[in-house]
C-alpha cells in the first residue's frame, strides 16, 4: 500500500461536507467493473515517486484482482460529487492459518477472536485528499468491521513504510508485532472494536454489539 496523502482540514461550516458522503456496497461483479475508476482513485489520493505513477496504478490492479478472489471479499466505497473513497478486505479463516508466521506467541484473546470469526482483514485503504476526507477512512473501516460483525480489524504494511503506518496509527490503528510473509517481514496493525477495560486495555475483547448469533 502506497503512502496515503493527508487529508485536507476543513474549517467552520465545510465541516457538514461529510453528510454528503454516501457509502455503498460492491460486490465482486461490481468492483472488477469499477477497477478503472477505483484505479484512478489511487494514484490521486497516494503520493508516488515521480515517473512511479503508472507502475503504482497497476500495482493497486493487481491487488484488487487478487483480492476480489478471496472468500468473503467484500468492498464499501464513498461517493459525494464523483468516487471519494474505498476500502475492501476479506474475513480472516477461522482456522488461524492468517497467522502464519507471527513472530512469538499470539495473543490468547486474538486467537480467540480469530477461532469465532470475529477477525476481518482490511487489505487496502484509499481516501482522496479533499475536505470530504474528514474522518472518511475511519469510516470506512468501522462501517465495513460492523457489517461483518467484526470486533476487530487487521492489516500489514511493509517494515520500511513508515508513512502509511503513521497515517493508519493517526486512523485509530495499533502496531503489535510484525509477521513473516516470504520475502518479507511485514507489521501487523489491528483495528479493535471492541470495549476498553482494565481487563482489555487494547480493546481486544469481544464487542457485544458485533457478536455473531450461534
Amino acid at each position: 500500500m502506497r503512502t496515503p496523502r493527508h487529508p485536507h482540514e476543513p474549517e467552520g461550516p465545510k465541516r457538514s461536507a461529510m453528510d454528503a458522503v454516501r457509502l455503498r456496497r460492491l460486490n465482486r461483479w461490481q468492483a472488477e467493473l469499477l477497477r478503472e475508476d477505483l484505479a484512478d482513485l489511487y494514484v490521486e489520493s497516494t503520493t508516488t515517486p515521480p515517473g512511479e505513477e503508472f507502475r503504482g496504478r497497476q500495482e493497486f490492479l493487481r491487488r484488487l484482482a487478487e483480492g476480489v478472489k478471496l472468500p468473503g471479499f467484500d468492498m464499501l466505497v464513498a461517493e459525494a460529487r464523483s468516487l471519494t473513497g474505498c476500502v475492501f478486505g476479506f474475513s480472516v479463516p477461522r482456522d488461524g492459518s492468517w497467522w502464519q508466521g507471527f513472530a512469538g506467541p499470539l495473543p490468547q484473546n486474538l486467537e480467540q477472536l480469530t477461532a469465532s470469526g470475529h477477525v476481518f482483514a482490511i487489505l487496502e485503504t484509499v481516501v482522496h485528499p479533499h475536505q470530504y476526507a474528514r474522518g472518511l477512512a475511519r469510516r470506512l473501516q468501522e462501517r465495513l468491521l460492523a457489517d461483518h460483525q467484526a470486533s476487530l480489524g487487521v492489516t500489514f504494511v511493509e517494515r520500511s513504510d513508515r508513512s502509511t503506518r503513521a497515517a493508519l496509527e493517526a486512523w485509530g490503528w495499533q502496531d503489535v508485532g510484525r509477521v513473516h510473509r516470504a520475502p518479507t517481514v511485514l507489521r501487523v496493525l489491528l483495528l479493535p472494536l471492541g470495549e476498553r477495560t482494565t481487563d482489555h486495555p487494547d480493546g481486544l475483547t469481544h464487542n457485544d454489539r458485533t457478536q455473531r448469533p450461534g
